[in-house]
C-alpha cells in the first residue's frame, strides 16, 4: 500500500495528519502544493479544495479528521481512548481544537484593532474553556498520547511561535495548557511534522496578509 499526502507547508491541519503518520511510523511520501495555485488534477480529487488529501494507492480521502481516523485504523494500536464515551469525549474536543485552528488565522489576519481584539477575546475564551477540561496531563488523558494531542500540537506551536514577536498572553492563568504545550513541543513527532523553513513562510503568511498582527511580523 502506498500513501501519498497532499500538502501545504503552513496548514495545520495537515500538520495533525504528519504528527499522526510520524507516531504510527507509517511509510509515506509527502507532496506539496500551492493552495494559490492549485493544479488541476488536485481540484479533481478534492472536493473542497483544501489539504490534507491523502491516496492511498489510486484511491483518495479527504478531510483531516477523517484521514486520521484511517490511519489510526489500519495501524494498531489504537491512538484513542478504549472507553467508548472517552473515545467520543475525544473527537468531541478534537473538533473544537479544529475550531481554535480557525480561531487563531482569523485573529492573525483580521483587518483592524477592533477586528483583532473581538477574535482575541473569543480565542481566549475557548482557552480558557480548554484549561478545564485539562486533567493532571501530562497529555490530554494523561500519561499516553493520543489523537486529541495530535489535533492540538499545531496551534499550540504556532501560539508559541507568535508570542515569541508579541506577547499576546492568550495562557495567561492556564498553568495546565502550558504544560501541556511544552510536552508536545518537545515530542519528536511533533518537532518533525513541519518543514525546516515553518517560521519563515508561517510569519510571511501573517505579514502578507496585511492585517492588524502583520506590525508584529515586520523583518
Amino acid at each position: 500500500m502506498h500513501l501519498e499526502l497532499i500538502s501545504f507547508k503552513i496548514c495545520p491541519f495537515v500538520q495533525r495528519a504528519v504528527i499522526t503518520l510520524l507516531e504510527k511510523k507509517i511509510d509515506f511520501d509527502i507532496n506539496y502544493i500551492d493552495l494559490k495555485h492549485p493544479p488541476d488534477w488536485f481540484l479533481e480529487i478534492s472536493p473542497f479544495g483544501k489539504v490534507p488529501v491523502l491516496r492511498v494507492d489510486d484511491k483518495v480521502l479527504f478531510e483531516s479528521a477523517i484521514i486520521v481516523e484511517y490511519l489510526d485504523e489500519i495501524s494498531p494500536p489504537s491512538l484513542h481512548p478504549s472507553d467508548p464515551f472517552r473515545k467520543a469525549e475525544n473527537r468531541a474536543w478534537i473538533e473544537f481544537g479544529s475550531n481554535i485552528n480557525v480561531e487563531q488565522y482569523s485573529m492573525l489576519i483580521a483587518k483592524d484593532q477592533t477586528a483583532f481584539e473581538e477574535k482575541f477575546q473569543a480565542l481566549r475564551k475557548d482557552l480558557q474553556r480548554l484549561e478545564q477540561q485539562l486533567g493532571a496531563g501530562p497529555y490530554f488523558n494523561g500519561e499516553q498520547f493520543s489523537l486529541v494531542d495530535a489535533a492540538y500540537a499545531p496551534p499550540l506551536m504556532r501560539f508559541n511561535l507568535i508570542e515569541r514577536y508579541y506577547d499576546f498572553k492568550l495562557f495567561e492563568n492556564c498553568p495546565k495548557s502550558t504544560a501541556w504545550q511544552k510536552t508536545l513541543l518537545s515530542r519528536e513527532s511533533v518537532q518533525h511534522s513541519v518543514v525546516q523553513e515553518f517560521e519563515t513562510l508561517f510569519t510571511s503568511a501573517i505579514r502578507d496578509a496585511g492585517g492588524y498582527a502583520a506590525q508584529w511580523f515586520l523583518e
